[in-house]
């Protein structure tokens, strides 16, 4: 993202702990100084904007960024999510140029995410049945984003984001198996086994249980559909998660741990 705006000759400032002036969404104090001279803003929560009390934290930043005289706000949000839901009025409801970007789940959760290290292992293990979800190139969402935050006929939007094609987990295992030449597998499980794996893993309960229902309902079959808002935003279509897996798979990223 930071590199696709320098290369258009954009002065960007990262919002991060390291950053100058520092942003933390754990430190609410550090807020107000991130936006001091911006004119447009990407708002990214963490660790989710399905979070409980994502939105509370959205409608102050985003606030705080208008009273600074940010003028335009692109917010990263989510499909079909009550508390995505809530972000995103907290930010329409602004004197702001609005865009919301809301994307399907990432193709990078395979490589970089939460489901590399059991695919490593050679089972992903997951509280999402067999539902199917289109299956999305953080590459897209980031050319998106690059576009609403410096080009004009973006404001104004809601662009849901998705691959061209669903994909349920075990068809997306078998695909990453085909192209690695592994022995991979998917295994449906409950969102109490979720967590209490998470929690065996060394995370705290109060993280483990949120993050369970989070992923049990973003796939619980809400999202199993198809959204034009790559080839709206950008005039092409995204890329399909195949593609992206037979590269990725070169790198060897996926070679058993």
């Amino acid at each position: 993202m930071t590199k696709r705006l320098v290369e258009r000759g954009v002065n960007v400032r990262v919002g991060s702990r390291s950053g100058k002036p520092p942003f933390d969404w754990e430190d609410s104090s550090t807020w107000a100084d991130a936006f001091t001279g911006v004119q447009s803003a990407y708002l990214m929560y963490y660790p989710e904007v399905e979070w409980p009390g994502a939105s509370d934290a959205i409608a102050t930043v985003a606030g705080l960024a208008v009273d600074a005289g940010v003028q335009r706000l692109v917010l990263l949000s989510a499909r079909n999510q009550d508390e995505a839901v809530r972000c995103e009025d907290a930010v329409t409801a602004l004197p702001v140029e609005w865009t919301i970007v809301a994307p399907a789940s990432f193709n990078q959760n395979f490589d970089e995410g939460v489901f590399l290290e059991p695919l490593r292992q050679g089972v992903l293990a997951l509280p999402a049945g067999d539902n199917a979800d289109p299956f999305v190139d953080a590459n897209d969402i980031a050319d998106v984003v690059v576009a609403a935050l410096t080009e004009e006929g973006h404001v104004g939007q809601r662009y849901e984001l998705t691959g061209p094609r669903l994909w349920t987990f075990a068809e997306g295992v078998a695909e990453i198996a085909k192209a690695t030449g592994r022995e991979l597998r998917y295994e449906p499980i409950t969102r109490q086994q979720f967590a209490d794996a998470i929690v065996d893993d060394g995370a705290p309960r109060a993280f483990a249980d949120p993050l369970a229902t989070l992923i049990s309902e973003f796939f619980d079959g809400r999202n199993s559909s198809l959204a034009d808002g790559v080839e709206r935003a950008l005039g092409r279509k995204p890329r399909d998660f195949a593609d992206w897996v037979a590269e990725i798979a070169r790198t060897g990223v996926w070679n058993a741990a």
